[in-house]
C-alpha cells in the first residue's frame, strides 16, 4: 500500500510539473509596442483603408494623372497609363481639402511619382493581384446588368428550342447523373452567400478584396464558406462535364453544357440581386427543394434493364435495347 501511495504521489507531482512546464509566459519584451507615432498612424490607415505604404496597385483607368505638389492637383506634370504597375510611397492628410483629405503618392518608377487623391487613385486603380483583378470584372454593375440582359433572353430563347428538339437540359429532360444538379445548387449557394457579404460584411469583404487569398480555413466564416463554394464549383464543374461526355453523344454534350451554363448564369444573376433585397434566401430553399424533387423523382434511374444492364427511370420497354422489364 505504502508503495502504491508513493507512485501515485509520484506520478500526481510529475503531471504538475509538467503542466506547469508547459506554460508559456511569452517573451519578455517590454518595447514591442514602443512604436513611433508615424508607425502608429500607418497601422491605424491601414486598419480602417486596407492598404499602406508600399502596397501595390496597377492602373485600369486610360490615363492616371499625378500633382508635382501635395494637395495641388492644379499642375498635373505626368501621367500613368493603364496596365501600368505603381506603389505607395507615400500617405499624407490634407485638412484643407474640401473634396478628398487623403492624398496618396505612388510611384512607377524613380522619375515618375507623384501626388493624387486617395478617391481619384482608388476608381482608377486594382491591387495588383489575379484575384482582386477578377473581383473587379464581376463587381461591375454595368457589365452585370447586361449579362443579366443576355443571359435571360439567351436563356429563354435557348430553353425553347431545345425543348422541341425534345434535347436533353438540366431539371427539365435532365440525364441521370447528380453532378449537374449539384452544380446549380452550388451556383446559387455562392451566389446568396456573396450577397450576403455584400450586406452584412461590407467591411470585411473590402478587406479581403486588398488581401485575398484562396485558402478558406484562413479567412472569417463567411469569406470562408465563399470560397469553399468557388472550389466546390470548380470541381463538382470538371466532374459534371466529365459525366456528361460519358453520358451523352458529342453533339448532345456539348448541347447539354451550353444550357447547364446558361442555368448556373441565370441563378447566379438572380440569386445575386435577390437576396440583396432578402427575397433570396426563401427562394433559395424553395429552389432546394425542387432541384432535389426533379432529380429524385424524375431524373434518377431507379431501375436497370435485366437483358442489357441499362440503367431505366421506370418498368416497361428497355430504351437501349427494346427488352420489356416487368
Amino acid at each position: 500500500m505504502c508503495m502504491r501511495k508513493l507512485i501515485s504521489h509520484f506520478l500526481i507531482i510529475s503531471i504538475s510539473q509538467l503542466l506547469i512546464a508547459c506554460y508559456n509566459h511569452g517573451q519578455q519584451t517590454p518595447d514591442a509596442w514602443d512604436l513611433s507615432k508615424q508607425q502608429l498612424d500607418s497601422i491605424s490607415f491601414s486598419t480602417t483603408h486596407h492598404y499602406s505604404q508600399n502596397y501595390n496597385f496597377q492602373v485600369r483607368s486610360k490615363l492616371l494623372p499625378l500633382a508635382d505638389n501635395l494637395g495641388d492637383m492644379a499642375f498635373d506634370t505626368m501621367y500613368v497609363t493603364k496596365g501600368q504597375r505603381i506603389v505607395v510611397a507615400d500617405i499624407k492628410t490634407v485638412p484643407t481639402d474640401s473634396i478628398d483629405s487623403v492624398w496618396v503618392k505612388v510611384a512607377r518608377d524613380q522619375i515618375t511619382q507623384g501626388w493624387i487623391r486617395e478617391s481619384e487613385l482608388l476608381e482608377s486603380v486594382s491591387p495588383d493581384d489575379p484575384i482582386s483583378q477578377f473581383i473587379d470584372v464581376f463587381s461591375d454593375t454595368h457589365l452585370l446588368v447586361f449579362l443579366a440582359l443576355c443571359i435571360v433572353v439567351g436563356g429563354a430563347y435557348a430553353m425553347r428550342k431545345l425543348l422541341c428538339r425534345k434535347a436533353y437540359i438540366v431539371h427539365f429532360n435532365d440525364i441521370d447523373s447528380f453532378y449537374p444538379t449539384l452544380l446549380c445548387i452550388l451556383m446559387a449557394t455562392s451566389a446568396t452567400v456573396y450577397a450576403t457579404i455584400q450586406n452584412f460584411g461590407a467591411e470585411q469583404w473590402r478587406h479581403y478584396y486588398f488581401h485575398p487569398s484562396l485558402n478558406p480555413f484562413n479567412l472569417p466564416f463567411t469569406l470562408g464558406l465563399f470560397v469553399t463554394s468557388v472550389w466546390a464549383i470548380i470541381i463538382v464543374g470538371v466532374a459534371a462535364v466529365e459525366d456528361t461526355f460519358r453520358r451523352l453523344q458529342t453533339f448532345d454534350a456539348f448541347l447539354y453544357l451550353l444550357g447547364l451554363g446558361a442555368v448556373c448564369s441565370v441563378l447566379y444573376v438572380v440569386f445575386s440581386i435577390l437576396t440583396l433585397y432578402y427575397i433570396g434566401y426563401l427562394l433559395l430553399l424553395a429552389y432546394y427543394i425542387y432541384a432535389l424533387w426533379r432529380y429524385f423523382c424524375f431524373t434518377h434511374a431507379r431501375y436497370y434493364c435485366g437483358n442489357c444492364g441499362e440503367s431505366m427511370r421506370g418498368k416497361g420497354i428497355c430504351p437501349h435495347c427494346g427488352a420489356m422489364n416487368i
